[in-house]
Order: structure tokens, then sequence, then C-alpha cells
């Protein structure tokens, strides 16, 4: 990717994260409407669109919480647009990635409220993606970009949670 190069104004992430975890959803969905694969057993006691509008609130939250704290600092949050400021506050002081954690939970809140399997199957190849697409490039950006700095959040602070 060109961005992912030495020197290059942005991280070169292979596409914007958003699309990344809403390309699992659309799969996972589409399989299971085309070969009518099987749903998840629902949790007894505790219904499935209850515990999805859960974590899916939750990373709604998460993601607003981190986005007013990148519009606080003046930077962009969109990874194919320079960054001018590293952020440490807010949740970015417990997770690296809290809007990537936060479309995360949102993704779970889909399986949990269609109770699809092929959806949560697809969900470790979403969140490859996301590492060796995205994360791992954003945080050879941000090294080159914010050099110490970056360094000593990043041995401070967990990438996930």
């Amino acid at each position: 990717m060109p961005g992912d190069k030495p020197g290059a104004p942005t991280a070169g992430v292979i596409a914007p994260p958003p699309l990344v975890f809403l390309a699992g959803v659309v799969l996972g969905l589409g399989a299971d409407y085309l070969f009518a694969l099987p749903a998840l057993p629902r949790a007894a006691g505790a219904g499935p669109l209850w515990l999805g509008l859960a974590f899916g609130g939750s990373g709604l939250f998460l993601i607003l919480w981190a986005a007013r704290c990148f519009s606080r600092a003046g930077t962009a949050i969109p990874p194919y647009k320079p960054a001018t400021t590293l952020v440490t506050e807010g949740p970015y002081r417990r997770s690296r990635n809290p809007i990537y954690l936060g479309m995360a939970l949102i993704y779970l809140g889909v399986v949990c409220a269609t109770s699809s399997l092929s959806v949560l199957v697809l969900f470790p190849l979403v969140l490859l993606v996301m590492e060796f697409g995205v994360i791992r490039r954003e945080e050879r950006y941000l090294a080159r970009v914010f050099g110490e700095a970056y360094e000593n959040y990043r041995r401070e602070v967990r990438r996930w949670i």
C-alpha cells in the first residue's frame, strides 16, 4: 500500500475500518441467506436482541467517546488522513484502539441480534484483517510521525484492552 512506506503522509490501511467490519457482517448474512445455514442456538433466559443491543450500544458509546477525544485534539479520525496529534486521553488511556474495539462490540452485537453463525465464524478473519491490514500499518506510521512519544505510549497502553 502506498501509505505504508517510510515517509508516507498516511498509514496506508488496506480499507476503511468500518468497511472491514461491515464486509464480515454482509458476507456472513449473505452466506446465511444463500446457503440456508443454521442459526446459533438462542440463549435461554436472555434474548439475543437484548444482548445485541447491549453490545452494540456499548460499542457505539466507545466510538463516540473516542471520536470526541480526536475532535478535541484537532486531529483526523480516518486512518487514511494524516495524524496531527497523538491522542492519549479518554478511552485511549486504556486502549490504543478504542474505536476498533467499539466496532468489534457492534459486530458482536449483530451476531447476537441475528443469531448468525456465519457472521460469528467470520469474526476472527475480520480481526486478522484489522490486525495486519490496518492496526500494524497504523502503528508503524504513528511511530514514524510521533517517534519516542508514540513508543512510550505503546509500551504503557494495550492494543485492544
